[in-house]
């Protein structure tokens, strides 16, 4: 299997603290990677290095063999974990500002999204429950024909039946050609979806594997694995 992505002793400190320490990973293409691990474990940083927003103290990422940069940008398509639109935008608007910024931008894949959301194209960004400006906000980032998508706690502020139509379009909008990085700690909601999952705890990644080799190992739900390893009583 071929690896698109990858990163090696991978190291990121602010202002003297440590926030990451040496992250291994190595992702396959046509895989769905769960990234697993409470608030303040590393995973936003992370990813942040990954989509090239912010560098790495030391250590190395690659992503189809390219180290983050303007290539790999056009390469990665990110979901932040806040609203990255214009307050003065409606809905149309985002469409418009992502068909005009991004060239792999699929049009027809927006339509299908938008009316598979239930999206009104005519409303204010503004006025958007935070159920709803998430489910914009994903729709944005699958309307790329991007090799990896980075989403960064996707399924935080929407209620149940809005998750499980996010997990579809998760589902329903990769291929062979591109891999997804889920960071998250709603465990119990998205699980079903993994087919690698990496637990990382005070910036090192402290158990991963294979979700069905993990599971058979343990005899226990990736869920149940995410409890043990935090001592918390739920993961939702």
């Amino acid at each position: 299997m071929e690896k698109f992505f990858s990163c090696s002793n991978l190291k990121k400190s602010y202002f003297q603290r440590d926030i990451l320490k040496g992250i291994r990973m190595e992702v396959d293409k046509g895989k769905i990677v769960g990234l697993l691990g409470p608030s303040g474990s590393g995973k936003t940083t992370l990813l942040k290095i990954i989509a090239g927003i912010s560098k790495c103290s030391s250590g190395e990422v690659l992503i189809d063999g390219v180290k983050p940069g303007i290539e790999t940008k056009s390469k990665v398509s990110y979901l932040p974990d806040r609203n990255f639109l214009y307050k003065w935008m409606r809905v149309k608007d985002s469409i418009e500002f992502f068909k005009d910024f991004y060239k792999d931008f699929d049009e027809e894949r927006c339509n299908k999204l938008i009316k598979f959301m239930d999206l009104n194209i005519k409303s204010k960004i503004t006025s958007l429950p935070k159920g709803e400006l998430e489910k914009l906000l994903l729709t944005l980032v699958f309307c790329r024909k991007s090799k990896l998508y980075l989403l960064d706690e996707p399924l935080s502020r929407v209620d149940l039946i809005t998750r499980d139509k996010i997990l579809d379009i998760i589902m329903n909008n990769y291929t062979v050609e591109s891999s997804i990085i889920i960071a998250t700690n709603l465990v119990e909601n998205t699980e079903r979806v993994f087919d690698q999952v990496f637990f990382i705890d005070k910036g090192k990644i402290i158990l991963s594997g294979n979700v069905e080799d993990l599971k058979m190992k343990k005899g226990k739900s990736i869920a149940d694995i995410y409890r043990e390893l935090f001592n918390n009583e739920k993961s939702y």
